[in-house]
């Protein structure tokens, strides 16, 4: 069978869609971190929140049926949640350690639980499509931000672009759970200049004057509220603005990876017959009572594109459309629901990012043997304590690292200038070697401590220096504690088509998983 030809929107475009909300009394208890800041224990304590906590579709765990949770208060749905009385499916039992099932077991755990709660009513699919005004506010922060399906786009059209380099490992699990649920169950994060234009407007006006549909107060004491827009002249309005912008993926990058591959691969096994809607039926006025007139204008085929084939992994030049071209008659390209994927769009100008570091533990590597390797090019001075090392730390100069575990620590600065030129590839810019990550994952990785930057190999840990400290005492190995990058280096970087080491930026605040969910079939 031959590569399928893939539809190539002509700018940023975010289509609404039918979400799929939980029909519960107290929301927050049913939703959840991403994926990938998730432990073991944090699972365990989601469940004891609530026994349909949305942890049960993106981490399943489990294999083994097990006693039914007690039902928990009829609940007061809200108005477009008109269903009977939500009921209470029975989880089941944690494994215990070693004794994970695979994926396909699993992730068949999560389809078939999906389906179970949309059939009971858990789960009740909205009855118009809409794009979704969301709001994060904290006793520090305040952040606003539509949510949709956005057009699926290569990297070398520069519309969506990614910072980050990403592991096959991550990507295979998350296609194992989208391709077997048909779904997509949390969105990535996007930022996009906005530069207080209309849809940024629009956001604020909505978020302020409307009535929300949801409001919930998770346990970290952040409320969550949404609001649906589905007015057609306003979907039209945010398509329009959004057109000609570029969006900068700040987390989700393995899911949006996972998104392009799960096109790919949906349309060699189940290629569209029927056209569906698309951004520009809602920007051409196609949406009336939730529904539109079918087309694809605004996409064009990978193969039809200048300089385009039909690749697996396809690198076409950006369209020379315009303003006008909304309005020419639809191409024959037809969309398909994993054509897009679910994101959180934000505004950074008007909501500036909060953009923390992520640690690395090395297993194995006492931490006495990686300060005495580090002194063969790099300045070391030791530390008695973690806060002690910590202090030093942050006043350093770049690039410092901090190498630590839970007894004690060593600051680790002033490279050999030689030693590190030699070490930072050439084909990448000034910028990109200069970043911390760039350093440890070229230099210190490979060429100080001998080993790899891969996932069996180094261990990752987001924000918590203690809790890396205590992993790397626990494993007989190192933490290593970074410095966050700064947001103008990353944009940089994408902005020069170049991609910062995995796992190098941790840009919050992320959204709640469990608010809105997608499903193919619904939309």
């Amino acid at each position: 069978m031959g590569t399928p030809e893939l539809p190539v929107p002509d700018g940023l475009v975010l289509r609404p869609f039918r979400g799929v909300r939980f029909a519960v009394e107290d929301p927050a208890k049913v939703t959840s971190p991403p994926y990938d800041l998730i432990s073991d224990a944090d699972v365990d304590t989601l469940l004891h929140l609530h026994p349909n906590n949305v942890v049960r579709l993106i981490l399943p765990r489990t294999s083994r049926p097990g006693p039914a949770h007690p039902l928990p208060p009829t609940p007061t749905l809200p108005a477009a949640h008109t269903t009977p009385a939500a009921q209470t499916i029975p989880a089941t039992d944690t494994l215990a350690a070693g004794d994970e099932p695979p994926p396909e077991t699993r992730y068949a755990e999560a389809r078939d639980t999906l389906q179970a709660w949309l059939h009971a009513g858990i789960l009740v699919p909205d009855d118009h499509p809409a794009l979704y005004v969301y709001e994060q506010h904290g006793p520090h922060f305040l952040q606003r931000g539509l949510i949709g399906d956005v057009a699926l786009t290569d990297p070398g059209q520069h519309v969506i672009l990614p910072h980050e380099d990403v592991m096959p490992g991550p990507i295979a699990d998350r296609l194992a759970l989208m391709s077997t649920t048909q779904a997509n169950l949390e969105p990535i994060f996007l930022l996009y200049d906005g530069a207080g234009g209309p849809t940024t407007r629009l956001v604020e006006e909505v978020a302020t004057r409307r009535r929300p549909l949801v409001s919930a107060k998770t346990e970290d004491g952040v409320t969550h509220r949404l609001w649906a827009i589905t007015d057609a002249s306003e979907i039209a309005t945010v398509n329009a603005d959004l057109h000609d912008r570029q969006a900068l993926i700040a987390d989700g990058h393995h899911r949006y990876a996972t998104y392009r591959v799960l096109q790919r691969q949906e349309r060699l096994t189940n290629p569209p017959t029927e056209p569906s809607l698309t951004p520009s039926d809602t920007a051409l006025g196609g949406m009336a009572s939730g529904n539109a007139t079918p087309s694809s204008a605004g996409f064009t085929s990978s193969a039809a594109m200048p300089g385009g084939t039909a690749a697996a992994d396809p690198s076409p030049a950006p369209s020379s459309s315009t303003d006008d071209d909304l309005h020419e008659p639809p191409s024959t390209t037809l969309v398909a629901p994993w054509d897009f994927g679910l994101a959180l769009l934000v505004d950074s100008t008007a909501y500036p990012p909060d953009l923390k570091a992520i640690h690395r533990v090395i297993p194995g590597l006492p931490l006495a043997k990686a300060a005495a390797q580090a002194r063969q090019s790099w300045r070391v001075q030791e530390f008695g304590t973690l806060a002690e090392g910590l202090a030093a730390f942050e006043n350093s100069p770049d690039p410092a690292f901090l190498l630590a575990d839970a007894t004690g620590a060593y600051l680790i600065t002033d490279p050999d200038p030689v030693q590190l030129a030699r070490a930072m590839p050439a084909d990448h810019s000034d910028r990109w070697n200069s970043l911390n990550t760039s350093i440890l994952s070229e230099f210190i990785l490979p060429k100080v401590w001998g080993m790899r930057d891969d996932e069996q190999a180094v261990r990752i840990v987001h924000h918590d220096i203690e809790a890396a400290a205590e992993l790397a005492t626990s494993t007989g190995g190192t933490a290593v504690i970074l410095k966050p990058l700064a947001t103008e280096d990353v944009l940089a970087v994408a902005a020069g088509g170049e991609r910062v080491p995995r796992k190098s930026t941790s840009f919050g605040p992320k959204p709640r998983t469990g608010l809105v969910l997608r499903t193919f079939a619904i939309n």
